[in-house]
């Protein structure tokens, strides 16, 4: 016998055994049901902290407590948004990190969405300057007008800063932690449950509804989807949670600044629109409108061209059965 013949044949390669299904999956539930769920005990959670908080330190800030106001404003995204996503996400998957697309984006992917950002909040204060037009029954009218005066009114306390040092802990609490914080809850829990059972465009536009309306700010509504799309359309188009995170942080840390230099609420980089002419405003909206549009088709051409060239998550792969 020749030595080839006393060689046993090879043994076949290891099949890999299935991944435990999740816990989604042992209860029958649908991905929309567990988005619904989540958003309802994430909206429990957060509507006790506040009632609590209310009843410590008033429902509204003032001077004398707006340290307070911000510190514990701070504490409610990380303990309410955050933690509760980092909880909810082993229910529904057994990799968080790549369900979450935690990928590690380009410089120009971070950087390039603060150009998309400013046009987006130019051409929305304008769209504000119309909608405060819009005539409403009397009634409505002076109910949203005391809402929005009031909102306004906590918001600049809040949001405002009077010294460097005041204005990056503003910043901290109310970019940075909402940031983090608001991301991975609605474009990384929310979003990515519904991507799920429908298209990575629509879960991104329900979101950004959702994430409008949780804001609980309705003269800000529109403004706040449009936004909300926005985020939702960078992190699918990246896959890169972080690209959001940093986009919802320009988008916040601006607003800070730009009531630490006392600009008015209504001022936009051509002037202050509520008193600008229909031709400047509708000038204003188009010229940073077409900048929007291009810095997007760029953001696009630059990110994983996913329409395409689909490359499923292995995350996907492994519950798409």
């Amino acid at each position: 016998m020749t030595e080839d013949q006393n060689l046993s044949p090879p043994e076949p390669p290891a099949l890999l055994s299935p991944p435990p299904p999740t816990l989604l999956e042992r209860l029958g539930m649908s991905p929309v049901v567990f988005a619904a769920l989540s958003l309802f005990l994430v909206s429990m959670f957060y509507a006790f902290g506040a009632l609590v908080f209310s009843l410590l330190f008033g429902a509204a800030p003032t001077a004398a407590n707006v340290f307070v106001f911000r510190l514990i404003t701070g504490f409610g995204e990380i303990a309410f948004f955050l933690i509760p996503s980092l909880i909810f996400v082993w229910a529904i998957s057994h990799k968080p990190a790549e369900f979450f697309r935690l990928r590690v984006p380009s410089a120009a992917q971070v950087l390039l969405p603060l150009v998309g950002v400013v046009c987006l909040q130019v051409m929305l204060q304008v769209y504000l300057v119309y909608q405060a037009r819009i005539p409403l029954p009397p009634e409505l009218e002076s109910f949203l007008d005391k809402y929005t005066q009031l909102f306004e009114e906590a918001n600049r306390l809040i949001v405002g800063s009077s010294s460097v040092p005041e204005l990056l802990w503003v910043i901290v609490i109310v970019a940075v932690m909402p940031a983090l914080a608001e991301e991975f809850l609605f474009r990384g829990l929310i979003q990515r449950s519904l991507q799920r059972v429908m298209s990575p465009l629509q879960a991104a536009v329900i979101t950004g509804c959702i994430f409008g309306a949780f804001h609980l700010n309705p003269s800000s509504l529109v403004p706040l989807i449009a936004i909300g799309v926005y985020l939702g359309y960078l992190a699918y188009r990246a896959d890169s949670l972080w690209v959001s995170m940093a986009a919802h942080f320009y988008n916040n840390a601006i607003a800070a600044i730009v009531l630490y230099c006392r600009f008015d609420d209504d001022y936009v980089v051509t002037g202050n629109a509520e008193k600008m002419s229909n031709a400047m405003l509708l000038f204003t909206f188009w010229i940073f409108g077409v900048i929007f549009i291009l810095s997007t088709i760029y953001f696009a051409r630059i990110s994983r061209l996913r329409d395409t060239v689909p490359v499923p998550h292995e995350d996907d792969q492994d519950h798409s059965a």
